[in-house]
């Protein structure tokens, strides 16, 4: 179902067993992998900061005021992709569909600017190409150990009670719910005694735009004897990422392309960096991309039964912020 590179996670097998540090970036359908050794990041065109581990320089002070104008789609055009959703979701084909929208955006910052200034848990620019700034694990390995830290649901901070509201939404709950549980099976797929560690945790999120409160959990699991060492064989059993993609996997990537109508690329893949010992990766979401000379601001969320058309359209648009500050 999901065309696969076979011969690049093999080789991200070898890699990691020989504990040869290297970055790698897979795209959506996992169609790309891209390995980079340590000492060819550099001439990669790639700049990395993540928490434990960082090839960004000196950052220059920005001596300019931001200018930022989005131009989202309307709420007609949004509706005709959310529809085909709700319909499979009604068909019961899917009971969870992660429905993206790609935004054009007007910024006086380049993407290299976006990635010095943003303040996010992982960072990546690539070649002029894209840059995100995501807040979300996808998963890390520490010591024959797979963590993994779903998000799912997102509030505005202003709101009063906003991290309670949050917490209690029926709506965001049943979505965080379902990827709990969908990623909870996907582990046990690598792992053995697979469990969840922490449930509907709240996290700050502070932006150019407007603060975000962002629930997320933790779910933890003993690697498997076969998959020590592999994260080649790792990557490829776990992907697409259940939180961008929905539950059951296979039908709802169907329903997800029909949809969206449009190409997510690297948007929602995974990139991480293996230090010889441990590994860290993302979803590679907050992403910005550059198509010819325009930008453009991949964003989207999690549709359920109980999504209201309004409510997802104002999600799509709440997440098209830069969090510089």
């Amino acid at each position: 179902m999901f065309s696969v590179n076979h011969q690049k996670f093999m080789e991200m097998d070898e890699l990691s067993l020989q504990k040869v540090p290297y970055f790698f970036v897979i795209d959506f359908l996992t169609e790309n992998v891209e390995i980079y050794k340590e000492n060819e990041i550099e001439k990669s065109g790639l700049l990395i900061d993540f928490q434990t581990f960082s090839t960004a320089k000196n950052k220059q002070e920005l001596h300019k005021k931001i200018e930022w104008k989005s131009f989202p789609e309307t709420l007609e055009s949004f509706k005709s992709g959310f529809d085909k959703v709700q319909q499979n979701i009604r068909l019961g084909n899917s009971y969870l569909t992660n429905y993206t929208r790609k935004t054009r955006i007007e910024t006086n910052l380049t993407l290299e600017e976006i990635f010095y200034h943003s303040n996010a848990k992982y960072k990546v620019f690539y070649k002029d190409f894209f840059v995100f700034f995501s807040p979300e694990t996808f998963v890390k390995i520490i010591d024959g150990k797979i963590l993994t830290y779903p998000m799912k649901g997102t509030i505005d901070a202003s709101l009063e009670n906003a991290a309670e509201t949050l917490k209690n939404d029926k709506k965001e709950k049943a979505e965080h719910y379902t990827v709990v549980d969908l990623l909870r099976n996907d582990l046990s797929m690598v792992a053995n005694e697979v469990k969840v560690d922490k449930f509907q945790h709240i996290d700050f999120i502070k932006t150019q735009q407007k603060d975000l409160y962002a629930m997320s959990s933790e779910i933890s699991g003993n690697l498997k004897t076969e998959f020590r060492g592999k994260v080649g064989s790792i990557m490829k059993k776990l992907l697409p990422a259940g939180s961008i993609l929905g539950a059951p996997k296979p039908k709802t990537l169907e329903i997800t392309l029909k949809a969206e109508g449009y190409d997510r690329g690297y948007y929602t893949g995974v990139c991480g960096w293996f230090d010889g010992e441990s590994l860290d990766s993302c979803v590679m979401i907050r992403f910005i991309e550059k198509e010819n000379s325009t930008l453009y601001f991949k964003s989207g969320g999690g549709i359920t039964h109980m999504s209201r058309l309004e409510d997802e359209y104002q999600e799509m648009k709440n997440k098209i912020y830069v969090p510089i500050h």
